[in-house]
């Protein structure tokens, strides 16, 4: 890999980062919902439905913007999310006290497809220009900016709220976002085929190790077992594999979509009204970003399952330490740790899924393990809402997610890589130390 060929691989690590940074701005809803229960007359439930939409649509459109990610290229895919987002923005920005539908469509609907084109365009291609060796932690860096963005969109919101009301607050982040992220968008590609990373260790037939070819060679070398074949979502979908990522998957995401979306009514209910709602989803945010590089990090050294268990069974243990949060002091720890934990899980589902199915077809294939975010992310937001409208309490909520949080720890037990298919050694003339 020459320098060209690296700088190349970091713009757009770097590209894909900058466009989460913008597509995080779903983690920052409990801002907004916070001003319509308050300001017009939203029930917890009512107000949790955008997010609840726009979850279930950003996982859905996953499936198809992988596919078309995987046969387009990721620019124009992502190029098409980024100004979905920022129109659905806008038309979320056309809503009132008596006419709440544009939020539904606009934010709901249009910005849910465009984050799922978006995220869906960024992480695979900056995947395809490093080593496997290295999956975990690109992954990590590159889906940090998504679990980041609270940082800043969650201030930025609650002002833009305070100064200028609901509608306008839509609007001007519409804008904002359209601009940045139909820009960054433009800095995306795959490599170009045949492309094979340098100095990638890889395993041999023998079981010894090799270095890969140099950049642009067309003969592929395995890394790892798992790697020796890549699975089409056909394919994929008929293992055992898939339906316990899925699984797994689904009840993580149960747990820490539900705190994202309600965090800022957590607090109000838990620190007697205290306004602090958009610190806590900053320092959430914090944590989800660490999350995805620490765990991208752990995931390259002990094996992406491994470092799953460790996370399930600690996201159960901070749901009940959630439940017994009633102090500033005990509360933001806990946040920063569930943040950590599902942010953990963004990055360990993706290189998992290139791990056992190969990156050639990343995009469709994650695309599919993906809809079971958007599952357990409904599910969870709907779930909590319903519960504090009717008991004035998550404690019923929290007992829920730490139970799903200790079933995905017991899946990670029955879970190993796909049954790796027969290695064909490439002659050693082919390939070239790089």
């Amino acid at each position: 890999m020459d320098r060209t060929t690296t700088t190349r691989g970091w713009t757009v690590v770097l590209a894909g980062l900058g466009i989460n940074l913008a597509l995080g701005v779903l983690y920052a809803w409990s801002i907004v919902a916070k001003s319509l229960i308050a300001e017009w007359g939203w029930t917890v439930g009512s107000a949790s439905l955008p997010y609840a939409i726009a979850v279930g649509v950003f996982a859905i459109s996953m499936v198809f913007a992988g596919r078309a990610q995987d046969r387009l290229g990721p620019r124009d895919v992502a190029s098409l999310g980024g100004a979905l987002t920022g129109l659905g923005m806008i038309v979320a920005s056309l809503a009132g006290p008596d006419n709440g539908m544009p939020i539904v469509i606009g934010f709901g609907v249009m910005a849910g497809v465009g984050i799922g084109l978006g995220y869906a365009a960024a992480t695979p291609a900056a995947v395809k220009w490093f080593p496997p060796a290295r999956k975990g932690f690109i992954t990590g860096v590159v889906v940090s900016g998504f679990g980041l963005a609270s940082v800043y969109i969650a201030p930025l919101t609650q002002v833009l709220l305070g100064t200028y009301g609901i509608p306008s607050t839509f609007r001007f982040l519409g804008i904002g976002f359209l601009v940045a992220t139909v820009g960054l968008a433009q800095l995306l590609a795959n490599p170009p085929a045949g492309y094979v990373p340098a100095a990638a260790p890889a395993r041999t037939a023998g079981g010894g190790t090799r270095l890969a070819a140099a950049s642009g060679a067309v003969a592929p070398v395995l890394t790892d077992p798992s790697e020796s074949k890549d699975f089409d979502w056909r394919e994929m979908v008929r293992t055992r594999q898939f339906a316990l990522l899925w699984l797994m998957y689904a009840f993580a995401a149960f747990a820490g979509l539900m705190i994202i979306g309600h965090m800022a009514k957590i607090v109000a209910l838990q620190l007697s009204g205290a306004d602090l709602g958009f610190v806590l989803v900053g320092v959430l945010a914090v944590g989800n970003a660490a999350g995805r590089v620490v765990a991208g990090i752990a995931s390259d050294r002990i094996g992406g399952i491994r470092t799953m268990f460790i996370v399930f069974v600690l996201q159960a243990g901070l749901m009940a330490l959630l439940w017994v949060s009633g102090t500033v002091g005990m509360l933001v720890p806990v946040a920063a740790l569930v943040g950590f934990c599902y942010g953990a899980n963004l990055s360990l589902f993706p290189s998992t899924t290139a791990g056992y199915f190969g990156t050639k077809n990343l995009g469709a294939n994650y695309g599919l393990v993906f809809t079971a975010w958007g599952v357990g992310g409904v599910f969870g937001s709907m779930t909590a809402g319903s519960i504090v409208d009717s008991t004035g309490s998550y404690a019923l909520a929290y007992a829920a997610a730490a139970g799903l949080c200790l079933l995905a720890a017991g899946l990670t037990f029955a879970t190993k890589p796909p049954a790796p298919a027969a290695i064909v050694a490439e002659p050693v003339d082919q390939l070239k130390a790089a």
